[in-house]
Parts: structure tokens; C-alpha cells; sequence
């Protein structure tokens, strides 16, 4: 990969597209196909070519795309709609979700996983006048501008997959390539979520990559079928990621919820655990492991960042305000980077306002800048 700092566009590109599963997909891919071409060209190494071209490797390939396409047929159908429609090879943008899952070689030993992942930082403030879930969405250098925002509206004929899904409706900011579901966004039952990549050192083959759970994240109705998809019970996760969420439920109480999800080691269902943010309380989380008993890697970036950022968030006061989260969120004192311009980058900051039902996205240090859109939170009737 390059060093190169490139200078980065002010601009979140958004489709808006309603079909079956191919057929969003494929929209998807033909809109953006030349940033699916550029991702793939410039983060090659993300696809740990050289593993896949071994027999162990493809049949880690092999036995990951089984059990995904047992239980996610829809979503397996998605990606290939993507592949078709930026004429790219499926296998490749599969290798893409498989991410750290993949065994490393001797070919990819300088690619480790501690030199792929970057990170994000979310804070959750509850208070009686200040309910907002705000996240900094952060990537490597090389993945600048390769993003954009999905509008989606799926109904099959019948359900689908694992869970028994007829319909999705959701927005999403995605990674070219990718499917939706692994950064921030909300769904039409009032759902918001986002997502900090934890980085567990022995992740899985042969189990649910955390790309697809957070992708059948989009169609939960309420917190017990989100928690019920993340235990992944039967199967469970083959890495690790930490979901920040709650619902837009007007009748109740405002609950903030945060989930570290590790590897199902030696077990049918990932490791989970909650905690809960309620009226005074605030929630932060970055790329470690704060509670769950998993092995993390041993240097990289996201740990080195997720330290200091850790540290800058508790050296200040407790964020009880918008004006505090964005204080926060945009701190760029080099001894105390939060919003990160450097190796890896912040694109988007995003701001989940529970009360007035808004999600305001920035695509520049949002101490300093104007929001680029706010869009309204549309719900199911």
C-alpha cells in the first residue's frame, strides 16, 4: 500500500434503490462500479491473494462461503449482484468480507491484520434534553472517498434466510464493495446503529463473518431480535466487532446499548456482552476489548489509536452536550488525536439525534466545519 497522503473530497455520493437482493445489489454495483475497481485495485492486499491461492486457503474460502450461504443465501445473492454489476470477480469481493478471517501466509506475513485495520470512535449521551449516538468513522488512507450511502428497500416473495425476512428498508453508509451494514445507519423500525472493528487475534473459519451479522442487523425490529442475531446462535461470529445502538421507540424510555461480539471459540454462538447506557449515563467505545475475555493482537494501529483515544476521552470532562460530543470527536491536538489525518483518516462523522429524529453527517472535522446533509429518520408507519 501507498503512504501517500491524498487530499480528500467533501462529498458522500447516495443511491437510492428498491428491488430483490441481486437487484439492489446489482444497482449498487453499476453506480458505483469505478470505486469498487479502485478499492480493489489499491487495497489488494486486503484480499490476502496469495493465502486464497493455497489449499488451506481455499478451503477456508470454501468452508466460510457454506455457512454463509446456508444461513444467508439473500445476502451471498447481494454480493453477487455487486460483482455483476461492477464486473468484478465474486470471489474477490467475498474475500473482502472474510477480512481477518482469512489465515495469513508466508506471502502475506507482511500483511498482517494489525497493518489492515483502522478504526472508529462512537459516544453515547443520554440525558432528559440530549439523546444522540455520534460516531467518527475512520479508514485507512488508501480507502478515501471509496464510500457512499445506500437507500434500500427490499421485499422478497418469501422469507429469506435464517431469520425469516420478507422486507428491508434502511439507509446505510457502506464501503465500496461491501455490503451495507458495517459502519453507521438506521432502518425503517428505528433502529440506529454503529460499528467499532475489534481485532481479536485468532478469528475463525467455517463461522458467521462479522460483515454478514451486521448486515442482518438491518432488518431487526426490536433489541431482542438484534441481540438474537448477533449471538448467531448455531454458528456464532468468526471475528469481533462492538455495536453501538438503540431504537426510536417514542413510548419508552431512551436506552443506549453497547455489545462487544467475540469469536464463537469452542462453541454454536458468538461471546456477547451488554451494557446499557440509560438517562444520565454516557457510553464510549473505540477498537479494543473493554469487557469480553478475548486475546487481541498484539501491535498495530487500531490498538495504539484505540489507547489514545481511550485516554483522551477519559481526561475529559464527561460529554453531556452536542457542542461536548463534537469537541471530542474533532480533536486533532496531535498528542491527543481523536479525528485522525494521518495513515489512517476520519471520513464522516455522524451524528444520530433521538429526539429530533435526524441523522447529520459531516465530512470534515466537525469541530470546525458545517454539516454536509442532515437527513430526516424515516420510520415504518
Amino acid at each position: 500500500m501507498s503512504n501517500e497522503i491524498t487530499i480528500k473530497r467533501k462529498c458522500i455520493p447516495i443511491i437510492y434503490t428498491r428491488g430483490t437482493h441481486y437487484e439492489v445489489g446489482f444497482d449498487i454495483g453499476t453506480t458505483f462500479g469505478s470505486m469498487i475497481h479502485d478499492l480493489l485495485e489499491k487495497c489488494v492486499e486486503f484480499l490476502k491473494l496469495p493465502t486464497y491461492e493455497t489449499e488451506s486457503g481455499k478451503e477456508a474460502y470454501e468452508n466460510t462461503l457454506a455457512v454463509v450461504k446456508e444461513n444467508f443465501p439473500q445476502y451471498i445473492e447481494e454480493i453477487q449482484g455487486i460483482a455483476d454489476g461492477a464486473k468484478v470477480p465474486f470471489y474477490k469481493l467475498f474475500l473482502l468480507h472474510m477480512d481477518d478471517i482469512m489465515p495469513s501466509s508466508e506471502q502475506n506475513k507482511n500483511c498482517s491484520c494489525e497493518n489492515q485495520l483502522s478504526g472508529c470512535s462512537t459516544i453515547c449521551v443520554n440525558t432528559e434534553n440530549v439523546q444522540i449516538l455520534a460516531h467518527n468513522e475512520d479508514v485507512l488512507s488508501e480507502m478515501l472517498d471509496l464510500f457512499y450511502l445506500v437507500s434500500v428497500h427490499i421485499v422478497a416473495e418469501e422469507p429469506r434466510g435464517r431469520w425469516g425476512v420478507k422486507e428491508e428498508k434502511f439507509t446505510s453508509l457502506s464501503y465500496a464493495g461491501h455490503l451495507p451494514g458495517y459502519t453507521m445507519g438506521y432502518n425503517h423500525h428505528g433502529l440506529i446503529f454503529t460499528i467499532n472493528t475489534l481485532a481479536a487475534d485468532k478469528c475463525l473459519v467455517g463461522k458467521t463473518p462479522r460483515y454478514f451479522i451486521t448486515r442482518a442487523l438491518l432488518a431487526a425490529e426490536n433489541f431482542e431480535q438484534a441481540e438474537q442475531i448477533i449471538q448467531d446462535l448455531g454458528c456464532g461470529a468468526g471475528n469481533g466487532c462492538s455495536i453501538n445502538m438503540t431504537f426510536l421507540k417514542p413510548e419508552l424510555p431512551r436506552i443506549f446499548y453497547n455489545i462487544e461480539m467475540g469469536p464463537a471459540y469452542d462453541s454454536q454462538e458468538s461471546q456477547l456482552n451488554v451494557i446499557t447506557g440509560n438517562c444520565g449515563e454516557t457510553l464510549a467505545h473505540f477498537n479494543m476489548y473493554l469487557r469480553l475475555p478475548v486475546q487481541e493482537i498484539d501491535t498495530g494501529r487500531i490498538i495504539d489509536t484505540s489507547i489514545c483515544r481511550m485516554a483522551v476521552y477519559k481526561n475529559r470532562k464527561e460529554p453531556k452536550s452536542l457542542q461536548d460530543v463534537l469537541e471530542f470527536l474533532g480533536e486533532t491536538n496531535k498528542d491527543n488525536e481523536v479525528y485522525q489525518n494521518c495513515e489512517v483518516r476520519t471520513v464522516a462523522t455522524g451524528i444520530f439525534d433521538c429526539i429530533a429524529n435526524t441523522w447529520t453527517l459531516y465530512a470534515d472535522n466537525p469541530k470546525t466545519s458545517e454539516p454536509l446533509v442532515v437527513l430526516p429518520l424515516i420510520l415504518k408507519s
